[in-house]
């Protein structure tokens, strides 16, 4: 008989982001980072393990894949049927309610999701800390995407030290990102690319070396409900780690006339008041934070912006879960 689970997680969005690795294979990072869940975007995964199967498959929205995102796949369920004991192949089926591929971090929950499902569906009940761990190796921001709420990725050292856990629950502060789309299509380059050419930026060791300081300051915004300091230090943050992929080589440009116009007009409404601040991961498409009670006017705003396709709001999300 098939053995099948499934499961469903949430993207996360970085407000002190990871970019670059130590250990490529093991997605051990150069610094630390901090994120927040998204509650509204999924991604629902499941795995059937059955010995009928002469290897691996995957379909993702109903698209069947090969290639680098089988194999990418095929290595987490390696480790997991190593864990295991077991041989057998799987089917994994996956689906996102969000655009993949864009920078909104499709592959941190689909690597989340996967991880329960797979560990699961072969009997196995890891803790939250080893579940995060197991998802780092899939993609390293979707050891992030296991705990719930505002979450911190230690960098830890090695493999069994680097691993995500919250700090804050969802209901702890209900800020909202708005997050303009100004482009669907895959991007060009993926983030694992991007990760190895951080070390050929020289502004990589200054941003790795503040990383810390920026983390403590992020944490008590967080903590302390503080929009103003959140506001500055996601911002610099931000455009900290676009300066490294502008300065690598080759350079990185992920972003599109639009979104530099939406950076701007970002920083236009705070200077006049309203609460509203950017940052933007892998991608063109720009996460804008602010409180819940702004999140209406600020979605109204950036729909009114040319070149934005349509604005998704999103609360802070929950932990990985099964279905």
């Amino acid at each position: 008989m098939p053995s099948a689970a499934t499961a469903i997680a949430h993207p996360n969005i970085a407000l002190v982001k990871y970019w670059g690795d130590v250990d490529p294979e093991l997605h051990l990072p150069a610094s630390s980072s901090l994120s927040m869940n998204l509650a509204e975007l999924t991604t629902r995964t499941t795995v059937t393990f059955e010995a009928s199967q002469q290897a691996d498959q995957f379909s993702l929205n109903d698209e069947h894949m090969d290639g680098e995102p089988l194999q990418r796949v095929t290595r987490l369920l390696d480790r997991v049927r190593h864990m295991a004991g077991t041989a057998t192949f799987a089917r994994v089926e996956s689906s996102n309610t969000f655009p993949t591929g864009v920078g909104i971090a499709s592959s941190a929950s689909g690597f989340a999701a996967l991880s329960l499902a797979a560990t699961r569906a072969v009997g196995l009940s890891l803790d939250e800390k080893d579940l995060s761990r197991l998802a780092r190796t899939g993609s390293g921001s979707a050891c992030r995407s296991v705990p719930g709420g505002f979450v911190e990725w230690q960098a830890g050292h090695n493999d069994c030290d680097s691993y995500a856990r919250s700090f804050a629950p969802p209901a702890h502060w209900d800020l909202v990102d708005c997050i303009a789309i100004i482009a669907q299509q895959h991007k060009a380059i993926g983030s694992s690319l991007g990760h190895a050419l951080a070390t050929t930026s020289p502004l990589q060791p200054g941003r790795v070396a503040g990383a810390a300081s920026r983390l403590e300051i992020c944490r008590k915004a967080i903590l302390d409900h503080d929009y103003g300091l959140l506001a500055e230090v996601v911002e610099y943050d931000s455009n900290l780690m676009h300066a490294v992929m502008l300065t690598s080589t080759p350079p990185l440009l992920y972003w599109q006339p639009a979104t530099v116009a939406i950076m701007q007009a970002v920083r236009e409404w705070r200077n006049g008041g309203m609460p509203a601040c950017f940052t933007i991961d892998a991608g063109p498409n720009v996460h804008v934070l602010c409180p819940s009670g702004h999140a209406e006017a600020v979605a109204g705003h950036l729909q009114q912006l040319p070149g934005v396709q349509q604005v998704l709001t999103c609360h802070p999300g929950g932990p990985v879960s099964l279905v």
